[in-house]
């Protein structure tokens, strides 16, 4: 039988969504779209197995989406003792930058500013932490021209990377290096759409109700209308909400807040920076030039209680926070009204139970990022816990646990060498006929997003004033990648959304988008 194509469409959706609910059973049934799910549905669905994943919201609705856009090494595991995790995180952060999203993660380089703030004692614990990262990346077997090495800068260099730094005590700087991510939301895209080019059905806007090893109650949150998907084997990838589905699971949610500025309220930064957090041994506030002329700063950890909220708010005690470290190494300090957005991500943090260092609770900030995969009395497959870097082993896991409880037939997991959706050699990438900023998104389909808008000058024009993305790009996330409704382009497939003055002055061009002619096909 032939493979769908790997485009998504609501025309798609409602075909198999309609030859599912009622329909025969799946092999494997997925519940959440985030980056572990969206990785468990390619996962199961490259070892041949047949696959639903579904999701109550979006694509990367929940904590995929409000990560810090980058594919960390796991230096920050390696100072807390948890070596296995660092490396994991390491070995994860090479497959995504040389083999499965080179066009998605690339090099990104930090500065850590030596002010007076940083001892001499404490810069050369920093740089020999850095040189045991560096460390980790040989383990890994990730090649140098990858990611260089980290080193000393001296103070013109530091001022060079970061011209906004205040000059004044500042003895130089420590240059390191990390997996840069064009966008969490976009990498989750790709996985969903790669999922559906090896057969899985990707079906957004499906709630689960209720879940047994055999399926699941589900509605269709477009219509309202229920039904029963039967399935041999069921993963509970929805993240925060997984105890909400499963009994006996016990999620610690952590809020991670990120500021939104414009580039000139700090000026040009050719790196990002690191940096210490006073009182802290091994915490830093993180700044992060982006592609789109935004900057994001971030981020905290801070334990959150009661019902999980679909969009966690940002208090200001957090901007605060992140603004007063932010105003500790710059010239001109950023003003509350430099802040143009936040948001924030609640971490899928496994509550053990243990108690903290003083015996009482632990800190989420001291919980272990250790993922887990816990199968349920009746034979539920969860994966709970660890982070954005790692969702590929996350999710092969927890298929692997699938195939076994469950007494799958399949094969191996093959996910460390299966590209994703416009994923292609440095080489490749740089030799297509596409503006930088389009290949960093699209990769090898970069070109056809391109040919979509020289085809017609109204998709060429911009979706709002002042900004990078076109009409084109939004047509196209309708065409192929699933998007449903405005918030859909806006918030996920787009980061538009993220300053809402951008996102009023959209809205007319999600209109444009949304009612375009739609592609016969998938």
């Amino acid at each position: 039988m032939n493979r769908p194509g790997s485009s998504l469409s609501a025309a798609r959706r409602s075909r198999e969504l309609a030859a599912t609910v009622g329909g025969p059973a799946v092999d494997v049934l997925v519940v959440g779209l985030g980056a572990t799910g969206t990785g468990a549905a390619l996962d199961a669905a490259a070892r041949g197995l047949r696959v639903a994943a579904i999701d109550a919201h979006d694509l990367a609705f929940g904590t995929s989406r409000w990560s810090s856009k980058l594919v960390h090494g796991g230096l920050r595991y390696l100072a807390s003792g948890q070596v296995d995790v660092a490396h994991e995180s390491a070995v994860e952060r090479g497959v995504l930058m040389e083999r499965t999203a080179p066009h998605l993660v690339r090099a990104q380089p930090f500065v850590l500013p030596l002010t007076p703030l940083v001892s001499r004692g404490r810069a050369a614990l920093t740089l020999a932490g850095f040189r045991a990262g560096d460390g980790l990346r040989l383990a890994a077997r990730t090649a140098r021209a990858t990611l260089p090495p980290p080193r000393r800068l001296s103070p013109v260099e530091t001022r060079h990377l970061a011209p906004a730094l205040r000059t004044g005590g500042l003895r130089g700087g420590l240059l390191s290096w990390d997996g840069g991510l064009t966008d969490d939301a976009r990498l989750v895209t790709a996985l969903a759409r790669t999922a559906a080019g090896h057969g899985a059905r990707i079906l957004t806007r499906v709630r689960a109700l209720g879940l047994t090893a055999t399926g699941a109650r589900v509605r269709d949150e477009l219509t309202g209308e229920e039904g029963e998907i039967r399935a041999r084997a069921v993963v509970n990838a929805s993240g925060v909400w997984a105890g909400g589905l499963v009994d006996g699971i016990r999620v610690r949610p952590s809020r991670g807040t990120h500021l939104v500025l414009r580039a000139e309220a700090i000026g040009p930064l050719p790196a990002g920076l690191h940096i210490p957090v006073p009182g802290e041994s091994n915490r830093f506030v993180l700044v992060l030039p982006q592609d789109d002329g935004r900057v994001y700063v971030g981020l905290t950890d801070e334990p959150v209680t009661g019902p999980v909220p679909d969009v966690p708010e940002v208090p200001e005690a957090d901007i605060g926070f992140l603004l007063d470290v932010l105003g500790s190494v710059l010239d001109t300090p950023v003003r509350r009204a430099d802040v143009v957005g936040a948001f924030a991500g609640l971490r899928p943090l496994l509550d053990t139970g243990r108690p903290g260092r003083d015996g009482g609770r632990a800190k989420t900030s001291d919980i272990s990022r250790r993922h887990a995969v816990l199968t349920s009395p009746d034979g539920v497959v969860t994966v709970v816990g660890g982070k954005l870097t790692t969702y590929r082993r996350m999710a092969q896991d927890a298929v692997d646990t699938a195939v076994r409880v469950r007494g799958l037939a399949a094969g191996p997991s093959r996910t460390t060498a299966l590209p994703l959706v416009g994923a292609a050699r440095p080489e490749v990438l740089a030799a297509l006929r596409a503006p930088a900023r389009l290949v960093r998104r699209y990769g090898t389909e970069a070109p056809a997003v391109r040919a979509l808008a020289e085809a017609d000058p109204r998709l060429a024009e911009r979706a709002h004033p002042g900004g990078q993305v076109t009409v084109a790009e939004l047509l196209w996330a309708v065409r192929h990648e699933g998007a449903l409704d405005a918030a859909d382009l806006l918030d996920r497939r787009t980061r538009i959304g993220l300053v809402e003055t951008d996102r009023t002055a959209a809205l007319p061009a999600t209109e444009t988008a949304l009612t375009s002619t739609p592609t016969p096909g998938n």
